[in-house]
């Protein structure tokens, strides 16, 4: 069961860029420096929206199939019905699974869900398959990663809600928290939440001691090293 996270500390976590976070998370040594982030398989579709920080609910779904039954796009749009969407502190973030062997060939989300989406509270949505109606996106300020983009929604329909997804190599269970800007997404150890944005802060602001050097008469390449050798203890 994921831990309860202060509102105040997501709000602080978007004060930071998706690589800081994840240079944060390192430095507490609790996974794998392989783990928990995706894969240069899903791109962000809105890299000038702010960075998105939220709490995951989750579909599976098909597009290059009809469903069994019938269940048509626009004629029957209730499949947000079946996501777990109840009062909450935190903004949401849809992660959607398209497990399709070819995923992608249709968008379930659009403009029309995206402004659903929206009003729901949600901050953005992360799939492995296609988004469309990008502009739309952008306006509302509702942030999209994906696999693809495509012109038409397919028989796009869900198969499974509020179940554990995998999508670009991440898995996420639904209310784990995320970070995401242009760089991907991060799934945010619970337990660690509150003690990220000070570690973020300390990286950024090592990064711009060793910056600030580089660029003054002092450098060299063997100042340099002393430099970051003496400097490594204070993150």
């Amino acid at each position: 069961m994921n831990e309860p996270i202060a509102p105040e500390t997501l709000r602080m976590l978007g004060q930071f860029d998706t690589c800081t976070v994840a240079n944060a998370i390192e430095s507490f040594s609790v996974r794998l420096r392989n783990e928990g982030f995706s894969n240069s398989t899903i791109a962000c579709r809105t890299p000038r929206i702010p960075v998105m920080v939220g709490q995951a609910i989750t579909l599976r779904v098909r597009s290059s199939e009809p469903p069994m039954k019938e269940a048509s796009y626009l004629d029957h749009p209730d499949w947000w019905e079946k996501l777990d969407i109840g009062p909450s502190a935190h903004p949401r973030i849809l992660v959607i699974e398209d497990v399709d062997h070819h995923p992608g060939r249709g968008a379930l989300v659009g403009a029309l869900h995206a402004c659903i989406l929206r009003a729901l509270g949600c901050v953005g949505v992360v799939t492995n398959g296609a988004v469309r109606r990008l502009e739309k996106f952008e306006q509302l300020g509702l942030h999209a990663f994906s696999g693809g983009v495509a012109p038409s929604h397919a028989y796009g329909h869900v198969v499974a809600a509020g179940v554990p997804v995998e999508v670009a190599g991440l898995r996420v269970t639904p209310g784990e928290i995320l970070h995401g800007d242009r760089h991907g997404i991060v799934a945010v150890p619970a337990e660690l939440a509150a003690r990220l944005p000070a570690a973020a802060r300390r990286f950024l602001d090592r990064e711009m001691r060793i910056c600030h050097f580089c660029a003054s008469a002092d450098f060299s390449t063997s100042a340099l090293r002393r430099y970051i050798e003496s400097d490594s203890g204070r993150i």
